[in-house]
């Protein structure tokens, strides 16, 4: 559970931003943002433990990040944790902090969107792809399916990949070989292996990666080729995904206004195809 708040996980970010940090290295990172509040207290071996990683690799990762060793580090740390303090989030029940959490989220996205420039160029890059592969595994499905029931409607090829397994290789091979140039990923915790394994595969073929992931340092970060973070709320049994699914529809709208003159055409027809069937009741 995170208890740094999102003010305090958007400063432990910047710890991280321009460093260029070794694939251990950003495991450490994000070990450390997942657990945010609790790992200004722990020692350079527990965090090694939690990251899976050794002990030493801890102490070079806090040189990394300008700091003397990892004592210098837990110190920022707990500066951080401290400054961030009592926000909104933390009055009310453990539900309400939940759904705060999520608001703070929300809000924090919508920050990172004020480079509008960049979201425009993820939705040419995918447009442009035909098919478009879009693959989500176990927690990430359901947002795979959700993107691509409505990205069917704008897009003529849309092709989900949310079973793994050895079929998962040979479904993004015939994506390829039907003229694919990128992959939408959803990599969301706890990153299952297959998922990983995907997004390696995919750039191998010459597919150029774009992954909805939790955190820039995530995982899916070494194996895409664009990061598009969306915190996932960890206050409740299982995790709560309204900051990706929300940065889902606005890559989709992206995707639309790469091409609206398509976008519209297509809208049309299935509008006409729906009334015609009789699909829906209102």
């Amino acid at each position: 559970m995170n208890e740094c708040g999102a003010s305090g996980t958007d400063q432990l970010l910047d710890l991280f931003h321009g460093v260029r940090l070794t694939p251990t290295q950003r495991r450490i990172a994000h070990c450390l943002v997942r657990h945010a509040g609790a790992a200004a207290y722990l020692s350079a071996a527990e965090v090694a433990e939690l990251a899976g990683v050794s002990q030493p690799s801890v102490t070079r990762f806090a040189m990394a990040l300008g700091h003397d060793g990892y004592p210098a580090l837990r110190r920022r740390l707990r500066e951080l944790t401290t400054t961030a303090g009592a926000g909104p989030a933390d009055a009310g029940n453990a539900l309400q902090r939940a759904v705060r959490t999520e608001m703070d989220n929300l809000d924090r996205l919508a920050g990172q969107l004020a480079d509008a420039g960049r979201i425009a160029g993820v939705g040419r890059l995918l447009a442009a792809s035909r098919p478009l592969p879009v693959l989500g595994l176990r927690a990430a499905a359901p947002l795979a399916a959700y993107f691509a029931y409505f990205a069917a409607k704008v897009h003529p090829d849309v092709r989900v990949l949310d079973h793994g397994g050895s079929l998962l290789a040979d479904r993004v091979d015939q994506a390829v070989a039907a003229g694919a140039t990128a992959l939408l990923a959803f990599v969301l915790p706890r990153y299952p292996r297959e998922t990983l394994d995907a997004l390696r595969e995919a750039r191998d073929a010459g597919l150029t990666v774009v992954a909805i992931t939790d955190s820039p340092v995530s995982p899916a970060a070494d194996h895409a080729d664009v990061v598009l973070p969306a915190a996932v709320g960890t206050d409740l049994v299982f995790d709560l995904h309204t900051a990706p699914m929300t940065l889902a529809m606005v890559v989709l709208q992206a995707i639309c206004d790469a091409a609206p003159a398509e976008t519209q055409t297509r809208l049309e027809a299935f509008e006409s195809s729906a009334a015609r069937r009789q699909l829906f009741l209102g």
